[in-house]
């Protein structure tokens, strides 16, 4: 990772603390407002509250784009991290969920990208709330009005006033993330295999991580 004077810097990022130290908890009713008003956040734009975990070799995105923000869901609002990437490669990609059944555990799991051929994404934006890894951003500018941000391409992103980050590229080796919500434009899996344990001798150690 570099810093914003160009020089290097390594280290890991856990972004609930992030999420934690720019402030959005005790202003979650009045963001999740604010960002309905301005369009940054549908009001028809609901998610299950329910996180999964995904997990890559290694994650190359052009366009960075970091801040943190509510998530409407049908019990009201959650604080995450959003991260965007204009275009994004993921090696030896993994995604679990993991969910009670009335007839025992389940974990759904999707691996892709173990090949030669990666998972390729463009347009990518992820909701987490906590994410592992070893990071290299390239250009990167930490401190910015949320509301400013550019990189990915995306036309709107945090409340104006909020903390925000962004680089021109991002490295993360041994990603482990656990996020709410992922979308993308395209989002092309080569090689995908997609398997369904359930009960809990069949699911166990099933998940990414």
């Amino acid at each position: 990772m570099k810093d914003a004077q160009g020089g290097p810097a390594y280290g890991r990022t856990n972004w609930r603390r992030f999420a934690v130290a720019v402030g959005l908890p005790a202003v979650v009713a009045g963001g999740l407002i604010a960002a309905t008003a301005t369009g940054a956040l549908a009001a028809s734009f609901t998610i299950s509250g329910k996180t999964f975990k995904l997990s890559a070799d290694h994650l190359h995105g052009d366009g960075f784009t970091q801040y943190s923000g509510p998530l409407a869901t049908k019990d009201g609002a959650t604080i995450a991290a959003m991260s965007g990437m204009k275009y994004a490669e993921l090696t030896k990609m993994c995604q679990t969920v993991a969910a009670p059944t009335p007839l025992g555990p389940v974990v759904m799991r999707i691996d892709a990208g173990g090949g030669t051929e990666k998972v390729i994404a463009d347009n990518l934006l992820i909701g987490m709330n906590d994410l592992q890894g070893e990071a290299t951003f390239t250009d990167i500018k930490i401190g910015l009005d949320a509301s400013t941000l550019s990189g990915d391409g995306s036309q709107t992103h945090g409340e104006a006033g909020g903390f925000g980050q962004q680089a021109s590229k991002v490295d993360i080796d041994n990603l482990r993330q656990t996020a709410y919500y992922t979308s993308a434009g395209t989002f092309r899996l080569n090689g995908m295999k997609l398997h369904l344990y359930l009960g809990k001798e069949d699911t166990a150690g099933k998940e990414c991580f």
